[in-house]
């Protein structure tokens, strides 16, 4: 999948949270459709079945319960995305990152090969199982863990288990920390923790970009790596730093990718997230230290302020606004505006943005804020996550078109709204201003009503607030459909009055 993520320290948003969000985009030409869903213990399966791996393998008997953002449509596997766990533990995956030869020269990926010939037959070849991807993680891993640090420790075993078939990046948090994993040719990997006080920009790239392998090795406080990570970079000379000794790692350099494909679909989306999180800083003059098209963006930075969950939804749904590059701007040219990948692309499927606060009552830390469709045109809410089940407008998507849900009603105003994106963009604009606010009035109201402790009345409460979230989003919602319909049907090429021919 091609993804985008940010991750926000609890010292760099604006309440304290650690905040973890992620664009699910489908590869191009596919349109993915998504729902939510909550997965009780009973309905976790015991084996659970890779679907494009072809292979099966047992689970811990003891799940917890957690939310998920599966596919809609079956089929081709669960592809669960993201969620938060009963223990206050989210988890997204994933974010496809790029890798290079020399990496899966020294460790390939472990992919499915079908059997060849016939069974019985000289010449007969058995099926090759592959490893696991993004189909698999989250399903695989959220439910069995009780802080992010056990993320990484649970997922790293099981790539050196049964290796990956894809280079990936994955994200875990809790109330304390947020770490970032990263998947390195078939069996290894390296997971670094997100400095508090620092952003972190993700746009299909191997990222880490600074790596302390005595950490790694010894106490393990803000690095985690595969066991023989050392051993098997000196044996395979990945260490391109020209130290050697390991003390100036960048990952990055070893491990990613700098191509020219890097250049105009990947690095642009850091270098504008970054642009408009530390706007003060020189991003346009012929000096500016970093461009679109630069190696060196940093992976992490200190923000100019603190960060909110409306600079998450702006960054996830730009377009290079105010720049040469803006699809739908005025600037440049037009081979300039279709020069990079947007951010806010055609073919994203959700957003999730995971939120665990800080000094509120217990079970209300939990915040999954869900979008669906393209970005610029949809908007974002919160729902409360230690719930027993969410709203059907956000969990009955089917592969049949319908405003009856929140996917293909935000599917069908993007595609309304880009005919004629600037007579659209004010009422959108209203629209998500509308709803994000409603999503921060029920957060306050709930906390300031509920009581210390989560029992099931409060849960129940949890549980009203999301359904009054989602009926009061279903009717803005439809009355926006209404509005973009009207507005680009007036605009239509056809269009034809009788004071027409008097011009």
């Amino acid at each position: 999948m091609a993804c985008t993520t940010i991750l926000i320290g609890k010292d760099a948003s604006y309440d304290g949270s650690t905040i973890i969000a992620r664009n699910e985009d489908s590869p191009n030409g596919q349109f993915e459709p998504q729902r939510m869903a909550v997965i009780h213990p009973k309905d976790q399966p015991q084996t659970y079945t890779s679907i494009g791996s072809h292979f099966s393998f047992s689970l811990p008997a003891d799940p917890v319960r957690y939310t998920s953002v599966p596919d809609a449509v079956d089929g081709h596997g669960i592809w669960a995305a993201a969620g938060i766990n009963e223990h206050g533990v989210a988890m997204t995956a994933t974010e496809t990152i790029t890798t290079n030869a020399r990496v899966l020269g020294a460790d390939p990926y472990v992919e499915y090969a079908p059997a060849q010939g016939v069974k019985g037959e000289e010449g007969y070849v058995p099926a090759h199982r592959g490893g696991l991807g993004e189909e698999d993680f989250v399903t695989i891993v959220l439910p069995y863990i009780a802080s992010a640090r056990e993320g990484v420790e649970r997922l790293g075993a099981l790539l050196q288990e049964y290796g990956t078939y894809e280079a990936n990046g994955i994200a875990f948090s809790d109330r304390d920390e947020i770490w970032w994993l990263e998947t390195v040719g078939g069996h290894h990997w390296i997971a670094r923790r997100v400095p508090d006080d620092t952003y972190v920009t993700m746009p299909n790239q191997l990222g880490i970009d600074f790596f302390d392998l005595a950490d790694a090795e010894g106490e393990r406080k803000d690095f985690m790596a595969s066991a023989d990570l050392r051993a098997w970079m000196q044996a395979n000379h990945l260490d391109l730093s020209l130290g050697g000794d390991g003390s100036q790692f960048n990952p990055r350099e070893a491990f990613g990718s700098h191509t020219h494909s890097d250049h105009v679909y990947n690095t642009p989306r850091a270098w504008y997230m970054q642009r408009c999180l530390n706007p003060s800083d020189d991003w346009d003059s012929p000096e500016a230290p970093l461009s679109p098209e630069s190696d060196d963006i940093p992976w992490c930075r200190v923000p100019e302020r603190k960060l909110t969950i409306e600079d998450v939804k702006d960054v996830l749904s730009s377009h290079f606004e105010g720049t040469p590059y803006d699809c739908y701007g005025w600037k440049g040219s037009s081979k300039s505006r279709a020069a990079y990948r947007p951010i806010g692309i055609n073919r994203t499927n959700q957003l999730a943005v995971l939120q665990l606060r800080p000094n509120v009552p217990t079970g209300q830390e939990a915040i999954q804020w869900m979008a669906f469709g393209s970005n610029p045109f949809n908007a974002i809410v919160p729902l409360f996550a230690h719930v027993d089940s969410l709203p059907e407008y956000f969990c009955n998507t089917t592969s049949r078109v319908t405003s009856e849900n929140f996917y293909w009603a935000n599917r069908l105003i993007g595609a309304l709204a880009d005919a004629r994106y600037h007579d659209n963009a004010m009422t959108i604009e209203a629209y998500q201003q509308a709803m994000t606010a409603l999503g921060h009035k029920t957060l306050r109201e709930v906390a300031a009503s509920a009581h210390e402790d989560l029992d099931q009345v409060d849960r129940e409460v949890l549980e009203r607030a999301n359904a009054t979230i989602a009926s009061e989003l279903k009717r803005a919602t439809e009355d926006l459909l209404a509005q973009v319909l009207y507005t680009t049907s007036c605009a239509m090429s056809n269009g034809f009055a009788m004071s027409d021919n008097e011009r």
